[in-house]
């Protein structure tokens, strides 16, 4: 990669990281993008494409660009987080004052997050933390999936939670995507299995280090969640869209079934804008058609 790239590419991970203060993966996957844009554009045309050729970069060069990621291997949904992503990049290079390919997307059909039944998020909970080597850590799982059902967190804002964010009160902050802040309450069961865990772990919990830890005492990693759930749900057979983020679709599509409106669950769930929770409607709707086959008699 040449210097020229690399100082481009820099300044678009400090971009991403520091003024749209974007996750560490989404920087990763944006600079990824950029980096193979520069690399085909200069072997398509022989030489390294300066901010000028960016700005005003043709239809066909991103056309080319993407057909050769699909020859990679690449399907609908990447094609279109690559295309995405490379149009960030060029708008970045022009300081917003670039002409933009008129490109169109593949398109991706959006599948429905499908929700994990409340017995069956108890169940996961329960032999998730059975199944615990030591009762501290049976506390912490059981605190952490309760957590992601309970107050529907993702499974980064759990994990990224400081004691000084769970104080002795009904409700938390949370701070979510690109850095933005909310108040979700507690309810008494979770209060009580977040002083459960906070009395049973071994190590100092100090207010500004991370409340949950691993077995020697470092930021518990969200691998091992997900792991301990993936072996909680083969020994019960739950399907394998019973993962740790189904228990926040479960959370949002259980409150929409018992009356929730779109904009409080909106606030609960971090979301920047209300297209986003509106899935939740249509997962309510295919929820009762499933009810309705099931049990209607002449379904």
């Amino acid at each position: 990669m040449t210097l020229a790239h690399q100082d481009r590419l820099a300044r678009w991970h400090r971009h991403l990281a520091t003024e749209r203060r974007r996750s560490a993966h989404t920087v990763r996957a944006y600079v990824a993008s950029a980096g193979r844009l520069l690399d085909f554009l200069t072997d398509y045309h022989g030489a390294i494409p300066d901010d000028a050729s960016l700005c005003a970069l043709p239809a066909g060069d991103l056309r080319a660009f993407l057909a050769q990621r699909r020859t990679q291997g690449i399907g609908n949904a990447s094609a279109a987080r690559e295309l995405s992503a490379v149009r960030a990049f060029l708008k970045f290079i022009g300081e917003g004052d670039t002409h933009l390919p008129n490109v169109q997307g593949p398109r991706v059909k959006k599948g429905l997050p499908r929700p994990v039944s409340p017995d069956e998020v108890i169940s996961l909970a329960e032999d998730v933390s059975e199944s615990a080597r030591e009762p501290w850590i049976a506390a912490r799982d059981w605190a952490v999936l309760l957590l992601l059902y309970g107050a529907g967190l993702r499974i980064s804002e759990a994990l990224s939670l400081k004691r000084r964010d769970v104080p002795a009160s009904e409700t938390i902050r949370i701070t979510g995507k690109r850095g933005k802040t909310r108040i979700v309450p507690l309810l008494p069961q979770l209060r009580e299995a977040l002083d459960a865990y906070v009395a049973t772990c071994p190590f100092t919990l100090s207010a500004e280090e991370p409340l949950f830890r691993g077995a020697r005492g470092g930021p518990l990693d969200p691998a091992i969640i997900r792991k301990a759930v993936r072996e909680a749900r083969r020994r019960l057979l739950l399907p394998e869209r019973t993962t740790p983020h189904a228990l926040r679709h479960s959370f949002a599509t259980h409150l929409l079934g018992r009356g929730a409106d779109l904009r409080s669950l909106q606030e609960l769930l971090g979301h920047a804008s209300l297209s986003s929770t509106q899935i939740y409607t249509q997962v309510d709707a295919a929820h009762l058609l499933d009810v309705y086959r099931n049990a209607h008699p002449r379904a």
